[in-house]
């Protein structure tokens, strides 16, 4: 397909480049043309011979496009659980409620209960997602077959997945389509033995790859590493070798000076999740200390169970909220810094460094936000509006590899809601016994 949107602000998330009146011209999976109407203008009278033929041209109406936001870390699946296990400590919740729960998934489950996820992060306006679950190949599937960028990392642990998995996962899922990536990791520190760490740090040797996991969640998972091996999840990850090819942690709420100069050493992202880490009691994540490190931060839900919410205009007013509380100082964490960590840092963290920016030759993972409604009204900084008033119900279309998968209140992903609302009860009654 071919796109021309006009009459549109354009925030194109380009360092230094303000908000803008003009165009963005969509062809194929790409940005053809992103720039004012004058410079419009100008590039059709120096290509004549260029065919500049749409399929479709969409009034903007002064509605804003963007680059969608990345959802840096989630489960998706774990729709299944929503709103059953709340309200718990994060270990009697884990233990007691998710993970026998789990146990009785199977892969087309997880498949099919993925779609619920996906169809909120297209009202989110997210156009990728970071994914960590138990079936990396029907994960996959349900991401392609609705058209949405997924790229993966593995829940290896003692009990479940294995290295020789891991291994297979990253050779046969990446290139495997255009919507599917997948990158090394595994579950936590406190779920690995040293043993099979020390057979990961073995692939990241071989492929020269990055490497996630779950890091430092909460104050007892950091001492109890301590107490294994006398140095904190980073420490220890670092001390076998497992980032010496960059990668990064979720969560990192317990981390210390050291832990952040090793994070800086090694180029590693931090992945805050302030939404599920405020509901489980995790602790309020180091955002400034980051920031004044240069250690890039990015945001992620988390998954449906312990958020409950897959909404990153909510997770990008408690990264800034929390943070001015937990320093008692307004001025921490400008709303500009926290929407590069929504779009930009999000897409780079995923190794997505085509879908950064809202300009020539990235891929067209894009969003239009209405302007109209009362919550961003008056305009006098749409930045600080969207981090500190903005909501879901400003989405209006979010476009992924140049495909409009949400627009107006509906969905174009092969599969109508209510199919996959009625196949997910299905799933529910059998799984919990009703």
């Amino acid at each position: 397909m071919r796109y021309r949107f006009f009459n549109a602000r354009v925030l194109t998330m380009e360092p230094g480049r303000d908000i803008f009146n003009g165009e963005v011209w969509v062809v194929s999976d790409r940005i053809k043309f992103s720039g004012t109407e004058e410079e419009a203008s100008t590039y059709c009278e120096s290509h004549p011979d260029e065919m500049l033929v749409w399929d479709e041209e969409i009034d903007c109406k002064g509605n804003l496009l963007m680059p969608g936001f990345k959802n840096a870390h989630t489960h998706s699946a774990m729709t299944l659980m929503r709103s059953s296990a709340d309200d718990l400590p994060l270990s009697d919740w884990l233990n007691k409620q998710i993970f026998p729960i789990e146990a009785k998934m199977t892969a087309e489950d997880i498949y099919e209960l993925s779609k619920i996820s996906i169809l909120e992060y297209l009202t989110s306006g997210i156009t990728a997602a970071f994914e960590m679950y138990l079936t990396p190949f029907s994960v996959a599937d349900a991401f392609r077959d609705c058209g949405f960028r997924c790229v993966q990392t593995s829940c290896v642990n003692n009990f479940s997945q294995s290295v020789e998995l891991l291994e297979k996962y990253y050779k046969e899922l990446n290139g495997r389509d255009e919507f599917n990536s997948f990158i090394l990791g595994v579950h936590a520190e406190y779920t690995c033995s040293k043993e099979l760490l020390e057979k990961c740090a073995e692939l990241v040797h071989k492929y020269k790859a990055p490497f996630w996991a779950h890091i430092q969640e909460t104050e007892s998972e950091t001492k109890e590493c301590m107490d294994r091996y006398g140095m904190t999840p980073i420490e220890f990850f670092d001390s076998l070798g497992l980032f010496d090819y960059g990668g990064g942690g979720y969560h990192l709420v317990w981390t210390s000076d050291k832990d952040r100069e090793i994070m800086k050493k090694r180029g590693l992202y931090a992945v805050t999740n302030p939404g599920s880490n405020t509901k489980l009691a995790s602790g309020i994540a180091p955002i400034k200390e980051y920031l004044e490190c240069g250690i890039p931060v990015a945001i992620g839900t988390d998954g449906p169970a312990s958020n409950n919410c897959l909404d990153m205009f909510r997770e990008m007013f408690l990264v800034t909220g929390l943070a001015k509380l937990k320093n008692m100082d307004a001025s921490c964490i400008d709303a500009a810094e926290v929407l590069k960590m929504a779009t930009v840092n999000g897409a780079r963290c995923m190794g997505l460094n085509d879908a950064d920016y809202l300009t020539e030759g990235k891929l067209a993972d894009m969003i239009m936000i209405d302007m109209s409604q009362p919550n961003m009204q008056p305009i006098n900084n749409i930045v600080k509006n969207l981090v500190y008033s903005g909501s879901k119900s400003n989405v209006l279309m979010t476009m992924i590899g140049g495909v409009i998968r949400y627009q107006n209140g509906k969905f174009n992903i092969g599969e109508e809601p209510l199919e996959i609302y009625e196949k997910a009860e299905k799933i529910k009654k059998r799984i919990y016994g009703l």
